[in-house]
C-alpha cells in the first residue's frame, strides 16, 4: 500500500477520539485522480489528503466517493502536519477552493474556510442532547448529508452533534469540520461542539461568507 500517515483531528484535551485523516505526503506517488479516489476508498476514512507540494501547503481532498474543493477536518489536519514537517506552521493552505488562512492558538489549530465551497450539510435540531446520544443513524434514510444537533448548554455555547454522510460514503462522520462551520455561521456564535463518540470541535463565525474551526490534532 502507498506510504501514508494517519492523524486524528479534533481530539479531546486528553488526546482521545478525533476523526481519522489519511495523509499522503508524497502525492506525486499517486498523480492520477482515479487512483487517488481508489486509495481513499480503500482507506475508508471520512477524508484522505494528497500533498502536491508540502512547502506550499498545497493538497487535494478525497472522501471514499468523491473529491472535495474544501473540507474542515482535512484542512486542520493539513495545517498541523505541514507545521510538523517544516518546523513552522503555515499561514495559508492551498486547496481546490483557493487559499485558506490558518493559525495556531495554543494547542489548537484553526482554519478559516469559505462556506460556499463546503459540503451542503442539512441541519436539524433535536429536543435534547440525550436524543442525539441515542441516535443509531439518521432519522430517515434520505438524510444522507445531515447534522443532527441539540444544545447541551446554550448559555455556554456547548452543542451535542452527530453527522451522517452516506452521500460521501461515510455512514457517520466522527467529527465533521464543514458541518460545524455551517452550524456556527447559522447560529452566529462561537461553539464548543461535542461530536461523535467524544471528539471536540471549536467553531465560530468568520468574516462574511466564512467560518472558522479549530481543534487538537494527534498522530494515530
Amino acid at each position: 500500500m502507498t506510504d501514508h500517515q494517519v492523524l486524528r483531528v479534533f481530539a479531546d484535551p486528553h488526546g482521545n477520539h478525533g476523526n481519522q485523516l489519511g495523509v499522503v505526503l508524497d502525492g506525486g506517488s499517486i498523480p492520477e485522480a482515479a487512483d487517488r479516489q481508489r486509495f481513499a476508498a480503500e482507506l475508508g476514512f471520512a477524508e484522505t489528503i494528497f500533498f502536491d507540494d508540502v512547502e506550499r501547503a498545497e493538497f487535494a481532498i478525497y472522501t471514499p466517493l468523491t473529491e472535495l474543493p474544501f473540507a474542515g477536518h482535512p484542512a486542520v489536519g493539513a495545517a498541523w502536519i505541514v507545521g510538523r514537517e517544516l518546523g513552522e506552521a503555515p499561514a495559508v493552505l492551498r486547496v481546490a477552493a483557493g487559499e485558506v488562512d490558518t493559525w495556531q492558538d495554543g494547542a489548537d489549530v484553526w482554519v478559516r474556510g469559505p462556506l460556499a465551497s463546503a459540503p451542503a450539510w442539512w441541519h436539524e435540531r433535536l429536543e435534547s442532547a440525550e436524543a442525539v446520544d441515542k441516535l443509531t443513524g439518521p432519522l430517515v434514510p434520505e438524510q444522507d448529508a445531515t447534522q443532527l444537533w441539540a444544545w447541551e448548554d446554550e448559555a455556554a455555547g456547548i452543542v451535542r452533534v452527530r453527522v451522517f454522510g452516506q452521500r460521501f460514503g461515510i455512514a457517520e462522520d466522527e467529527a465533521c469540520g464543514s458541518a460545524s462551520m455551517r452550524l456556527a455561521a447559522t447560529l452566529g456564535r462561537r461553539l464548543t461542539i461535542k461530536h461523535g463518540a467524544g471528539s471536540i470541535v471549536l467553531a465560530q463565525p468568520g468574516p462574511p461568507a466564512y467560518a472558522e474551526i479549530g481543534g487538537r490534532v494527534v498522530v494515530d
